[in-house]
């Protein structure tokens, strides 16, 4: 379940990149009074914290995945 929500919120990280990227829009900041808003930096913050979690899928044994 932590695996899940931490690709969640890597999916919104990256979509949310992607159009500062592209386009120079952060639709977290947008939507959340701005970079510098205390809800804003709480999503960057579980963002980067979920980026840190995946990093221990790559150690995960697939094995368990591929018997289910």
């Amino acid at each position: 379940m932590i695996d899940r929500i931490a690709l969640l919120l890597l999916i919104i990280g990256g979509i949310n990149w992607g159009l500062v990227g592209i386009f120079q829009f952060d639709l977290v900041a947008f939507l959340f009074g701005g970079a510098a808003a205390i809800l804003s930096r709480i999503i960057y913050v579980l963002v980067a914290i979920s980026a840190i979690w995946c990093i221990s899928l790559f150690f995960k044994d697939n094995r368990l995945i591929t018997e289910q």
